[in-house]
């Protein structure tokens, strides 16, 4: 599987969004539409970047019951985008009406499940979330949980990757945010890497934003990303 770094165009409108996609004129990187890109512009938006041959990852986390999960899912598989995610939290049942949803529209899209956050620590997770596991513990599980229900991956951080692949095999595909240089601050993620470390700790995809997106030059940042994640070295 190659490995492939994922810019989060976490913009606020079509126009940004645009402009920023228009500095890379020789790659079309992957990129990933978040909440707030799509609830500004709405689908209208992945249709566009679409038709600019960048793949998309829409990122809008589906939590909700089954059956609206299921019909929610059935819309968006219109779209024809790349990737597309649930909470893992919403149960077995929920992740499979999203596959089921994703079977029936003959969709590609690779269904991924988030674990945890990358901005939730296991202090919080103990305290205000009530789950006594322990983080790898409760990722791991909840990845297992996100095969038996027929997604394709999960989402986690880079430290949560050799648990996940331990328990649901080295195909199931694991994208992580939470990737800084190493020399950026970390910003309100608690469980974070380098592109190099992703390598290191086996993640298929990484999601890198603000090192990228709020770089004097993306072009030469996403390039950077893209050696570092590809050689696990840093540059």
């Amino acid at each position: 599987m190659k490995r492939e770094v994922i810019i989060a165009c976490d913009f606020s409108s079509q126009q940004e969004t645009l402009e920023f996609l228009e500095r890379f004129t020789e790659e079309k990187p992957f990129v990933k539409i978040g909440m707030e890109l799509f609830y500004a512009e709405g689908p209208a938006i992945v249709r566009e970047i679409k038709k600019r041959g960048h793949k998309i990852f829409l990122d809008l986390k589906l939590h909700d019951i089954p059956n609206t999960v299921y019909k929610a899912m059935m819309n968006l598989a219109k779209l024809d985008v790349d990737m597309i995610n649930v909470h893992a939290g919403g149960t077995i049942e929920m992740m499979k009406a999203a596959k089921d949803a994703l079977v029936k529209m003959h969709s590609k899209a690779i269904l991924l499940a988030v674990t945890q956050l990358t901005s939730t620590s296991e202090e919080r997770m103990h305290e205000e979330l009530w789950i006594d596991h322990g983080m790898e513990e409760t990722v791991q599980h909840y990845a297992y949980n996100a095969k038996l229900a027929g997604c394709d991956g999960v989402i986690c951080s880079p430290l949560e990757v050799a648990a996940v692949s331990t328990r649901c095999g080295k195909d199931f595909v694991t994208v992580t945010p939470g990737i800084r240089f190493a020399s950026d601050s970390k910003g309100d993620q608690k469980r974070v890497t380098t592109p190099a470390k992703a390598h290191q700790l086996g993640s298929h995809y990484i999601v890198v934003g603000r090192s990228i997106t709020g770089s004097s030059d993306p072009l030469a940042a996403y390039r950077k990303a893209s050696r570092e994640f590809e050689s696990g070295d840093e540059a």
